[in-house]
């Protein structure tokens, strides 16, 4: 259900869709949201929503701006031009859009102001892709910290001809920090990390085969 607000006046504007269309109007709130004004639109048109691109005044309208509501002030008599998307061409006859819609990043609603302001800024304005996206919002501060300091301590070896030594010990801390930790009673997979050496029920070594072999079981 599209929310209008109740103080704002009607004002009737004028649809133009791209195609063999002829023009119609619409009556709204002078005052509106882009995202309500596209429902509206696309309800009276018949429309997907989703594929629908709206150019008021020479500029195209966007929902959102930094994670916030987009508000946009119509007078009596504007036109709107209405722009339909067509859809992608399936690729080796199947659909891919649940595959395309995974690899787009979504900010949480949740996130502070100042993320979703870097968020608007590297999406709108640098057009990174999502997957980068989904990198730099994933990672924690700490994370961020850790790369800025192997960036800085990386000419240091450098220039003292540790450059080799620097990237394995790098790669030993990123294979040290991501062992994880093992819960209460969990017993690894190889004998010596177990205590006493002890082996998983079914792990096949030469003791076993000897003992099959002494046993008559092969």
């Amino acid at each position: 259900m599209v929310m209008e607000e109740h103080d704002s006046e009607k004002v009737e504007i004028v649809l133009k869709t791209i195609g063999p269309a002829r023009p119609s109007r619409l009556l709204v709130p002078s005052s509106i949201k882009v995202c309500d004004l596209r429902r509206l639109i696309a309800r009276n048109e018949n429309l997907q929503i989703y594929n629908l691109s709206l150019i008021l005044r020479g500029s195209a309208l966007y929902d959102t701006k930094n994670g916030d509501d987009v508000y946009i002030q119509l007078n009596d008599g504007d036109c709107l031009i209405v722009a339909v998307k067509p859809m992608p061409p399936v690729k080796d006859g199947y659909d891919n859009d649940d595959e395309d819609e995974d690899l787009k990043f979504r900010l949480p609603h949740s996130s502070s102001w100042w993320k979703k302001r870097l968020y608007s800024f590297l999406h709108d304005n640098l057009k990174l892709p999502d997957i980068l996206l989904m990198v730099i919002f994933t990672l924690s501060l700490k994370a961020w910290l850790l790369i800025i300091l192997w960036f800085i301590l990386a000419p240091v070896a450098h220039r003292w001809d540790l450059g080799p030594l620097y990237i394995l010990a790098t790669g030993f801390c990123l294979i040290l920090f991501n062992l994880g930790k093992r819960q209460a009673g969990d017993v690894s997979a190889y004998s010596i990390f177990n205590e006493d050496f002890r082996e998983l029920p079914g792990t096949l070594n030469a003791d076993r085969l000897d003992r099959d072999i002494r046993a008559g079981q092969f």
